[in-house]
């Protein structure tokens, strides 16, 4: 007996005498559909086997730990991702929302393309199932549901398609899966994304990295191309967002470069820019450190210009304190710091004017010596510490707990990284004068030893981080 053969078998067993909530089938059938549809993507059996043992854990006495012993170690990831944390005695209406949001960072965060397969092949089979009552029920549908809100339930599944997108979208099941949506909430997708759509497929492969950030990797492709190549956690919205807010961000008069087209590459997006004779200014100051200075000024120059820009359009950016109340939460400080941050935010001088959210050298170009830059996607309005910590950050924050990863982000020694940073704060600034200077680089300091707390949190702290964390938090607490 095969592994699919067998997980059938289970499953049978298990959802003996179940049936689904909508129609009252026998619950079997559900599991078998979601397998079917996920041998229209994959030969994999482990995730076909899978999808008949998805809803194992949440919907009968089955565990996690069963199905590892069953059918291994992989099948039981697969099942584990789909699989929702349990509140025991609480109202599933209540506690809907918080389910999906903690079932959907999974999603989002894992690179496995079985889970992003299993998760579309579960969603399509639901929203068959949805579809169908619809046509009978119309929006009397919700009320036999868990959350009644068709505005909830149309997050939840759009959320899916934007997760799955990189990957999916040229599937069948892709493409039915937003013609259902459309159906049960007209417009919410252009109908084009419902067809075939063939990206131009290109390598990066023998190509020069010349720019490295948290969600993306920049190429040189040709003498006159660069291409941005984005991670698997970013999906087609986000590309397609980031390049309309460039043409925005131009417009306005921003030297900021345009891409003319999205790319296929390997199993995610890229976005392509011609930048002819374009090199980043990282690249420039790991070549010629002794002009140190006048690099500097480029990006001092370049930030006052954004700093000193309002958009044309407030709607279209959202407010930084949103972002910096973002930092405090996920650096998990002791209620006292946690409150004098936020009151800090609170009494910022309101601005309307631009700051560029991830401002360093890496995503800045010289093209026929002009600075061009291309990250644009965290462009928002608000306070200039946004940037200015970024810097901090970037060229000496780091440092602090390991000069390598300054090297390794910037191409450049710490050392390096630090006295560009001063030269950045000298003239941007426009001050020699020491005491100012002093306050101004404890500001960025404090805001980015926040920040690298929330991002030693992203994951299990282990000694190290944990020791790096006191130590972080105490720096704070002196500077606070």
């Amino acid at each position: 007996m095969n592994l699919l053969e067998e997980a059938i078998i289970y499953s049978t067993v298990m959802y003996q005498g179940k049936v689904r909530k909508l129609g009252g089938s026998p619950f079997i059938l559900h599991p078998l559909e979601v397998a079917q549809i996920l041998s229209t993507m994959t030969t994999d059996m482990e995730i076909i086997a899978a999808g008949v043992l998805h809803d194992i854990v949440e919907d009968t006495d089955g565990t996690l730990k069963e199905i590892e012993k069953r059918f291994g170690k992989r099948v039981a990831m697969l099942v584990e991702s789909e699989t929702e944390n349990d509140y025991p005695g609480e109202d599933k209406a209540a506690t809907w929302k918080l389910r999906k949001e903690q079932s959907l960072e999974k999603l989002r965060q894992s690179t496995d393309a079985g889970v992003k397969m299993l998760w579309l092949a579960d969603k399509l089979s639901n929203l068959r199932s949805l579809a169908g009552s619809y046509g009978a029920l119309g929006d009397k549908l919700w009320d036999n549901l868990h959350q009644k809100d068709p505005a909830s339930q149309l997050w939840y599944y759009r959320t899916i398609a934007e997760y799955v997108e990189m990957e999916l979208n040229k599937t069948g099941s892709y493409k039915e899966y937003i013609d259902r949506i459309n159906y049960i909430w007209p417009g919410t997708f252009d109908s084009s994304k419902a067809k075939y759509k063939e990206y131009r497929e290109i390598s990066v492969e023998g190509c020069e990295r010349i720019g490295k950030g948290a969600k993306a990797e920049v190429y040189r492709y040709d003498d006159e191309l660069i291409v941005k190549v984005y991670n698997e956690k970013n999906t087609y919205k986000d590309v397609e967002r980031e390049i309309a807010l460039a043409r925005s961000i131009f417009v306005m008069g921003l030297p900021t470069a345009i891409s003319f087209g999205i790319v296929s590459v390997g199993r995610g997006y890229g976005a392509m820019f011609e930048l002819i004779n374009a090199k980043t200014i990282s690249e420039l100051v790991a070549k010629s450190p002794e002009h140190i200075d006048y690099y500097a000024g480029i990006m001092a120059e370049l930030a006052r210009q954004i700093h000193s820009t309002e958009p044309d359009d407030e709607k279209l950016f959202p407010d930084a304190s949103q972002q910096l109340r973002q930092w405090v939460k996920r650096a998990r400080l002791d209620s006292e710091l946690e409150s004098r941050f936020f009151r800090i935010i609170d009494e910022l001088p309101p601005t309307n004017k631009l700051v560029h959210g991830d401002l360093h050298t890496g995503n800045v170009f010289l093209s026929n010596g002009e600075p061009m830059f291309i990250d644009v996607d965290r462009v928002s309005v608000g306070d200039p510490i946004v940037d200015l910590s970024s810097m901090y950050l970037f060229y000496v924050g780091y440092g602090v707990l390991d000069p390598n990863v300054i090297e390794d982000f910037m191409g450049f020694s710490a050392k390096t990284a630090e006295t560009f940073y001063q030269s950045f704060m000298r003239q941007y600034l426009k001050t020699d004068d020491e005491a100012e200077l002093e306050r101004a680089n404890k500001k960025a300091e404090l805001w980015a030893y926040l920040r690298l707390i929330g991002q030693l949190r992203k994951k299990p702290l282990s000694d190290e981080s944990k020791a790096a964390c006191e130590r972080l938090t105490e720096k704070i607490r002196e500077l606070i």
